[in-house]
């Protein structure tokens, strides 16, 4: 995967779950997770490669926080827009 991706999960309309994709090779399995910020999970490959950010309650998740967490991973950070559904949720 060449480009960072967001998958919500939806429960009658409310955002329940949601995961923001690393770029990397496809197939990598996690081989542990780790609660970076509150409600921040981010799982890693064996080596320690990020695989992916677990945002367990995507309705009080922040741009900010986000971004702190990318930062201590070294990921790029993202913008407003690409959180953007949600944040309308």
């Amino acid at each position: 995967m060449d480009e960072p991706r967001l998958e919500t999960t939806y429960r009658r309309g409310r955002p329940l779950a949601a995961y923001y994709y690393l770029p990397g090779p496809a197939g990598c399995k996690s081989s542990q997770s780790v609660e970076l910020e509150p409600g921040i999970v981010v799982d890693f490959a064996r080596g320690g490669r990020p695989l992916g950010v677990e945002i367990i309650d995507p309705t009080t998740i922040t741009v900010r926080a986000m971004n702190r967490v990318l930062r201590k991973i070294g990921a790029e950070p993202l913008r407003r827009e690409d959180l953007g559904p949600l944040l309308a949720a």
